[in-house]
């Protein structure tokens, strides 16, 4: 189940968090919980994917866009994630979230997120390639940009790694093939 009331208390305590400028670091405290293990009693990898939303709608919050997306009765999806896992979270362990807006391109805006173990280690690290949406489909990120007082703001420089998955991604075929299966 989505963790709606996390959602909640997160949003409620990035209302009175300090303004960050577009480009800040988000900084969000968490626990494992045992609904969002799995059966080697450490954090579901499909459930960090979801978690990480704890400190994007946040960041969304403290940064500004959030507020504007709402005003412009615009949406947010995602159009692609790229994750490394390299520690586990066990049950009921904390961990720090760091969130942070990382590059735009013309229509996507790519967001960085990493779990901390107490310990000081990077337990996972994602970057996600997110849309500002209206009905008529991806609002160009220019516009986004714009709406958010910052226009003619450039994007810091996409990193080489994030340029290769990108790469990679253009690449790799769309649908994917289907195969059939004989019986």
């Amino acid at each position: 189940m989505y963790p709606f009331v996390r959602m909640a208390l997160g949003i409620w305590k990035a209302r009175t968090a300090p303004k960050l400028g577009p480009f800040g670091t988000y900084v969000s405290h968490h626990r494992c919980w045992p609904w969002d293990i799995d059966m080697w009693m450490e954090l579901n990898n499909g459930r960090t994917l979801t978690l990480y939303d704890l400190g994007r709608i946040p960041l969304a919050q403290v940064n500004g866009l959030l507020s504007m997306v709402r005003s412009e009765r615009w949406g947010l999806t995602m159009a692609g994630v790229v994750v490394r896992y390299r520690r586990r979270i066990r049950t009921f362990e904390r961990f720090e979230m760091r969130s942070r807006l990382l590059c735009w391109d013309e229509r996507f805006l790519y967001i960085e997120q990493s779990m901390w173990k107490e310990n000081g280690e990077c337990a996972n690290h994602a970057v996600y390639r997110s849309a500002v949406t209206d009905r008529n489909g991806i609002v160009p990120t220019e516009r986004v940009i714009a709406a958010m007082g910052m226009a003619g703001t450039p994007s810091p420089e996409t990193p080489d790694w994030v340029e290769m998955w990108l790469h990679a991604e253009d690449a790799r075929p769309w649908p994917p093939m289907q195969e059939t299966v004989q019986q």
